[in-house]
């Protein structure tokens, strides 16, 4: 059962909003390689303005996330791209469909 999830939240620099957007797109055959990622969202909540969002049954599937190859291209990739670094917040769903 999906219980845990993920919240990545990307403020792009002034002018880097297209390649914030290619960027976290070209991530989905990372995680459609992850089994334990049970759901992977790529969201833009604002012009600059980026979020993930991924959903896992297990805390271990989670952290496994957390240390697999998006979160390496991410923090590789943030200070020519964001803003402000990531934010990245732990969460525990109460209720799925």
């Amino acid at each position: 059962m999906v219980k845990l999830a993920l919240l990545a939240r990307l403020e792009a620099k002034p002018g880097k909003e297209q390649e914030v957007a290619d960027f976290i797109k070209s991530a989905l055959p990372l995680a459609e390689q992850e089994p334990a990622t049970v759901g992977w969202y790529a969201l833009q909540l604002g012009p600059s303005t980026f979020g993930v969002f991924d959903t896992f049954e297990t805390e271990e599937g989670r952290e496994a996330h957390l240390g697999g190859e998006i979160a390496r291209a991410l923090m590789a990739k943030a200070p020519e791209l964001l803003a402000l670094p990531p934010i990245i917040e732990k969460v525990d769903l109460l209720a799925v469909k």
